[in-house]
């Protein structure tokens, strides 16, 4: 598969660094860093981005992520793998990914349950994180960014 064209971050370069103030921001929220790269793997692969799901493994293994939680972070909910905390933090990503697969996206019981394990800053780090990774799956999916292209 080739690329239809360069990232448009990449082409637009002013984009990039207010992109990666987002990311690092989302970094400094105090949210485990394996948490936010589940996170960002599991909303990569809700979006169908290959560059993303690829990178996204790669830096959540270089975080420490296992192998077994790498391979079952799409079936979190049935996979033994996954403390409370982590589970609150996926569904809270995969509801605010799916914006318009309900009603309520973000219901009442998926935002208590995250507010239960993660502080008001804690929250913003995902939310965060939530939204940057769909902003680079969209523009990567919609441009084609080959898996493995950028390392």
């Amino acid at each position: 598969m080739q690329s239809r064209m360069r990232n448009p971050a990449v082409v637009l370069s002013d984009a990039m660094r207010p992109i990666q103030q987002v990311f690092q921001a989302a970094h400094s929220g105090g949210v485990d860093p394996r948490t936010l790269e589940l996170v960002h793997l599991r909303v990569s692969q809700i979006n169908g981005c290959a560059a993303c799901v690829d990178g996204g493994a790669r830096t959540a293994r270089e975080a420490g992520v296992s192998d077994e939680r790498l391979a079952t972070v799409a079936a979190w909910r049935d996979a033994p793998y996954f403390t409370d905390a982590e589970r609150a933090a996926l569904a809270l990503a995969e509801a605010a990914t799916r914006l318009a697969d309900r009603p309520d996206p973000v219901s009442d019981d998926v935002w208590d349950g995250a507010a239960t394990h993660y502080d008001e800053t804690q929250l913003a780090a995902i939310v965060l994180m939530v939204g940057v990774t769909n902003l680079f799956n969209r523009l990567n999916a919609t441009t084609r960014q080959t898996a493995g292209s950028w390392a």
